[in-house]
C-alpha cells in the first residue's frame, strides 16, 4: 500500500507540474494578446494626461456641475451628481501597450467626457437636441431633451435632431468598455501565471516527499510532540518497528 501511495504521489506531482507549465503559458499567450491588440490601435496619451496636469480640468467640469446642479435644485428637478476627481495614474505622451495603461486611459476619458457634459452622465442627458425655447424642466440643463415636441428638427427628414452630447457618452463607453476589457484580461493572465507557479511548486513538493521516501520514514518532523507527551504521562515511546 505504501509504495502504492509513492507511486501515486509521484505522478500527482507530475500532473501539478504539466498543468502549472500549462497554467504559465496559457497566461503569457494571454498577456501577448492584450499587448499586440492595443499596440495596434497607437494609442497615446494625451500631454494632459497626469494628476497635475489634469488638476485644470477637473476643476472646471466640478464647476460645471455644481452650477448645473444649482439649477435643478433651484427648478425642482432631482439629480444626483457624478464624482470626478483626478486619477492616481499617469500615461501622458506614453504607448497605450499594456493593460494597466489602458485602465489609466480610460479613467482620463472620463474626465475629458465629464467636461464636455458639465458633469452629466448618458443616462441624466436628454436624447435630441432641445430648442432654444425649451422650459428647462424640458431639458437636461445643457440642450438636451427626451421630449419630441420640444427637439430641434431635421430639415430633411423631419426627425427630431439627436443629442450630440449624449451621442458622445455612447463613443466613450464603447472605448473604455473595450480598454477596461483589456485591463481585466492581463489581471486574469496574472492570475493564471501565479496559480501556475503554485502548482509547480505543489508539483515539486510532492515529488520531493514522494522520491525521498517521506512514507518510508516512521519519525516526523513533529516527532518531539510525541516524546514531551510521553515524558509527561511517564509512558517510554514505543521502539521503531
Amino acid at each position: 500500500m505504501r509504495k502504492a501511495f509513492e507511486i501515486g504521489g509521484i505522478v500527482a506531482a507530475a500532473i501539478l507540474i504539466a498543468f502549472g507549465i500549462a497554467s504559465i503559458v496559457i497566461a503569457n499567450n494571454g498577456t501577448s494578446t492584450v499587448n499586440s491588440s492595443l499596440e495596434a490601435q497607437q494609442i497615446y496619451g494625451t500631454p494632459d494626461m497626469t494628476p497635475t496636469a489634469i488638476k485644470p480640468e477637473v476643476a472646471a467640469a466640478q464647476a460645471q456641475q455644481t452650477a448645473l446642479f444649482a439649477k435643478y435644485k433651484a427648478n425642482g428637478v432631482k439629480a444626483t451628481p457624478s464624482e470626478i476627481k483626478a486619477p492616481s495614474c499617469s500615461v501622458a505622451n506614453d504607448f497605450v501597450n499594456s493593460g494597466e495603461r489602458a485602465r489609466c486611459f480610460a479613467n482620463y476619458m472620463w474626465i475629458h467626457t465629464m467636461s464636455a457634459t458639465s458633469g452629466l452622465v448618458y443616462a441624466q442627458m436628454g436624447r435630441y437636441q432641445a430648442l432654444a425655447s425649451a422650459p428647462f424642466k424640458a431639458t437636461d440643463g445643457i440642450g438636451g431633451t427626451n421630449d419630441p415636441k420640444y427637439a430641434a428638427t431635421d430639415a430633411k427628414t423631419q426627425q427630431p435632431v439627436s443629442n450630440g452630447r449624449r451621442d458622445l457618452w455612447v463613443t466613450y463607453t464603447a472605448l473604455t468598455t473595450a480598454l477596461n476589457s483589456s485591463y481585466m484580461a492581463s489581471q486574469i493572465a496574472m492570475f493564471g501565471i501565479v496559480v501556475g507557479i503554485a502548482l509547480l511548486l505543489t508539483g515539486f513538493g510532492f515529488g520531493i516527499l514522494a522520491i525521498g521516501g517521506a512514507l518510508r520514514n516512521p519519525e516526523t518532523s513533529l516527532g518531539f510532540v510525541k516524546k514531551w507527551t510521553h515524558k509527561e504521562t511517564g509512558e517510554s515511546p514505543a521502539p521503531a518497528a
